[in-house]
């Protein structure tokens, strides 16, 4: 069985930096997409960035591109984001996902094992 566990969150201030952690166990975790996703209060759960199971490209929301990175060490079975600048309105769950099919270019959220979240909160 999958299991993703996410750690690194916490409380900084505007414009500095926090590094998330995913732990992935349960599956051959070389050959699977992952992603990044987040929940703020009161909204929907949206993209954050996703890697592809090459680790050889990466995607993100507008929101957080030049900021963010996503990375992955396939021999601690780890996905990282990188989270620099941090604004306010980046406050939310932050949750990872892998994909339950392998091989794949991009996370499909709908199908998808998801981790139990680690808050981020940017204060201003």
């Amino acid at each position: 069985q999958v299991q993703l566990v996410e750690s690194g969150g916490g409380l900084v201030q505007a414009g500095g930096s926090l590094r998330l952690s995913c732990a992935a166990s349960g599956s051959t975790f070389s050959i699977y997409g992952l992603g990044w996703f987040r929940q703020a209060p009161g909204k929907e759960r949206e993209f954050v960035a996703d890697i592809r199971w090459t680790g050889g490209s990466t995607y993100y929301a507008d929101s957080v591109k030049g900021r963010f990175t996503i990375s992955r060490d396939n021999a601690k079975n780890t996905v990282y984001l990188q989270m620099n600048s941090l604004k306010p309105e980046d406050t939310a769950v932050y949750y990872c996902a892998q994909n339950s099919a392998p091989w794949s270019d991009r996370i499909h959220a709908k199908t998808a094992y998801w981790g139990q979240g680690t808050q981020v909160t940017v204060s201003s």
